[in-house]
């Protein structure tokens, strides 16, 4: 619509936007500037009345699509839509984050020849403090080869000082026999180690080497390889002590990253 012109007689004509004269009121008026001593007034838009909120839209929304809730239920919906949720006050304390250790020890158990590795955190890699195997030979006596392995796990502990240990978890062996000398060695290293004060953790090997090499049926040779380069050796570590700084190494990473699985705590 055009504006709206007043003339002196009070008559209202539409504005000069229109091409066409209009009469009234006994006053003409043309297309073009409006004569002097008019003013021109815009109307003000027209504006519908709307709902006060959106409960006067309900009885609507309900006929129209048939579906039966309650007005509080529509409210829910439309916070949910909006983006805005309700939240509830809850009473329970959030735990603080578990420490991060920065020494850690890694073992890898067995009667005969049981590998250790104490690695600590650092840039641009971790730093290796010691790794090595525990060898037993095959005359001695199980007891003996126990005795040796918690006395030697003490020394190195009490020399490089690591926070946390992590152990080789169990696995299903088919002999028996293999299976419970296995549970003796890792039992006498358990038992030295947590004497120390440490804590410690297990991790599946099949775990370990698929945070190491990304595949959980990887060769020991294969895990060796990343051990060495992962911590930058100069040389290939023995094959027990490469498992027990595997062991050391998939710690570390567990630790320091959000993970939907928590470690098994022995």
């Amino acid at each position: 619509m055009g504006e709206l012109c007043e003339g002196r007689l009070g008559a209202r004509f539409l504005g000069c936007g229109f091409p066409s004269a209009l009469f009234r009121g006994g006053a003409l008026h043309t297309a073009g500037r409006c004569p002097k001593g008019w003013r021109r007034e815009v109307p003000a838009p027209i504006r519908r009345p709307q709902p006060a909120s959106a409960l006067d839209r309900w009885p609507v929304l309900r006929h129209a699509s048939g579906v039966g809730f309650s007005p509080q239920q529509f409210e829910q919906l439309q916070r949910r839509l909006s983006g805005r949720r309700a939240t509830r006050a809850t009473t329970a304390e959030v735990e603080p984050p578990a420490a991060t250790h920065q020494v850690l020890l890694g073992v890898d158990p067995s009667l005969r020849g049981t590998g250790y590795g104490i690695i600590r955190l650092a840039k641009p890699h971790p730093a290796t403090f010691a790794h090595g195997t525990i060898h037993c030979p095959a005359g001695w006596d199980r007891s003996r080869c126990l005795v040796k392995i918690a006395q030697t796990l003490r020394e190195v502990i009490r020399e490089h000082r690591p926070t946390v240990c992590a152990i080789e978890g169990l696995f299903f062996a088919q002999n028996l026999k293999t299976a419970l000398i296995m549970g003796e060695a890792r039992g006498a290293a358990l038992a030295a180690i947590a004497a120390e004060g440490l804590e410690i953790f297990e991790i599946a090997p099949r775990k370990v080497k698929l945070a190491l090499v990304g595949y959980g049926g990887a060769q020991k040779f294969a895990v060796a390889k990343m051990v060495q380069r992962m911590l930058a050796l100069p040389e290939l570590p023995a094959p027990d002590a490469a498992d027990a700084l595997a062991l050391a190494l998939a710690h570390a990473q567990e630790q320091g990253r959000a993970s939907l699985g928590t470690l098994k705590r022995v």
